[in-house]
């Protein structure tokens, strides 16, 4: 399947998005929008996350149901902090995002949300969805110089060639990695 969405390439797309869930109504989209973008998890497995998988000492949260088959998910030291306060200001319930009025026990779906805070960060909301989340971190990891088996591990992707459709080397990312390459070589002319 074929995502055209914007990815969040820049700091600052980021820290609007996050600044306008943050101050949004729905208290959900906020650590929606936190996990999404520490972890690269996908809409259903951060919306069906129950609270007894969440270990914030190993930093992992276990998912038993996730596409690729069950797989605990690495997090962030700055996630697992957030998710510690999160999980202590929560009420009793087994999700992390209950909700009463859906048959399943916990919210399932963001989107009105996540539209009206992707509108409030000045992003266009044709582009930016919520696989954008995904998409961004996924391609950050592989930026910031992370091999694809270990995004691949991160992701949970079932296959290299599906972490490659999200890694998006742009120009100055490429030339990097020339310039990584002639260092090692240091050869004079």
């Amino acid at each position: 399947m074929d995502h055209v969405c914007l990815l969040l390439r820049f700091a600052d797309q980021i820290a609007r998005l996050v600044e306008c869930a943050k101050n949004d109504a729905n208290e959900t989209i906020y650590p929606f929008i936190v996990i999404g973008l520490e972890t690269s998890m996908r809409r259903s497995e951060i919306l069906s996350i129950r609270r007894d998988n969440i270990d914030t000492e190993r930093r992992v949260i276990y998912l038993p149901h996730a596409k690729a088959g069950p797989r605990e998910q690495p997090i962030t030291k700055r996630l697992a902090d957030f998710l510690a306060g999160y999980l202590e200001a929560l009420p009793p319930s087994e999700w992390l995002f209950p909700s009463i009025a859906a048959q399943a026990g916990h919210v399932m779906d963001v989107k009105k949300s996540f539209q009206r805070v992707v509108k409030a960060a000045g992003l266009d909301i044709k582009q930016v969805e919520k696989h954008t989340l995904r998409h961004t971190a996924i391609t950050h990891l592989v930026q910031s110089g992370v091999d694809l088996p270990t995004v691949q591990r991160i992701s949970g992707h079932k296959t290299l060639s599906m972490v490659a459709r999200y890694a998006h080397q742009n120009g100055e990312h490429i030339q990097s990695a020339m310039d990584k390459l002639e260092e090692r070589y240091s050869l004079t002319s």
